[in-house]
């Protein structure tokens, strides 16, 4: 990787739902009355002639969400079985939205789907190997790495591996993190589920190299965190 070097800056890609994910789905509107059928956290609800009937209420104050099944669909509120495999959180968004609006249920709904069990897990040749929770779903390679104290001496900077499922296919993605071509891998933003492997090493590491590999794990981690504050901003 060269000292001074621009490289370009590439736009995440969208997150994608898969099976066995699940979804916090909230909708607002005005009136408190008319979303309270849709949001399973306050309780259950059915519509009725004379309007909303509560029939139970989660009183724990909380909700596990909604699970994508292995046909890739959820089970909504009034609205049904939605087929959400494959599709963005901003179309699963849409989705609800339109069907509000053109079931009437609500003229002006406000709906936020975010993401509830976004993981990575890192193991291999790093300081630490662990299992990390993303709570904003999105987390570059090199910050991965950061999170579980970097590569351990021993570690082979220029095969890590991220495994990931795509379409029901796992497929292995063998990255270099010490040229600029780890910014132009499709590895570099870690999508849900991934499970990143760093390579070992077998021969002995001297305490020279073991000093230089603790401050290229630290300075990579620093490089990702600013390549993807930049991209936000962006």
């Amino acid at each position: 990787m060269t000292v001074d070097a621009e490289y370009p800056i590439a736009d995440p890609p969208a997150l994608r739902i898969q099976k066995n994910d699940r979804l916090n789905i909230q909708v607002s509107a005005k009136s408190l009355e008319l979303a309270a059928p849709f949001n399973v956290v306050a309780g259950a609800y059915k519509l009725t002639e004379d309007g909303v009937s509560t029939t139970s209420v989660d009183k724990s104050g909380t909700s596990p969400g909604y699970l994508i099944d292995q046909n890739g669909n959820i089970e909504f509120p009034v609205l049904g079985i939605l087929h959400v495999e494959g599709l963005t959180l901003n179309e699963v968004r849409d989705l609800i939205r339109n069907r509000l609006i053109k079931n009437r249920y609500i003229s002006d709904p406000v709906v936020k789907v975010e993401m509830l069990n976004f993981k990575i897990t890192v193991m291999g040749a790093v300081k630490s190997e662990s299992v990390l929770t993303v709570p904003d779903g999105r987390m570059s390679l090199l910050e991965a790495l950061t999170k579980v104290g970097g590569l351990s001496t021993n570690a082979s900077p220029d095969r890590i591996t991220v495994i990931r499922e795509e379409n029901g296919v796992r497929r292995r993605i063998v990255t270099n993190i010490q040229t600029q071509e780890v910014f132009n891998s499709p590895a570099y933003y870690l999508q849900q589920n991934d499970i990143v492997y760093v390579e070992p090493r077998t021969a002995d590491i001297s305490p020279k190299e073991d000093r230089f590999w603790k401050y290229f794990g630290i300075g990579m981690g620093f490089i990702g965190f600013l390549m993807s504050t930049i991209a936000v901003i962006k």
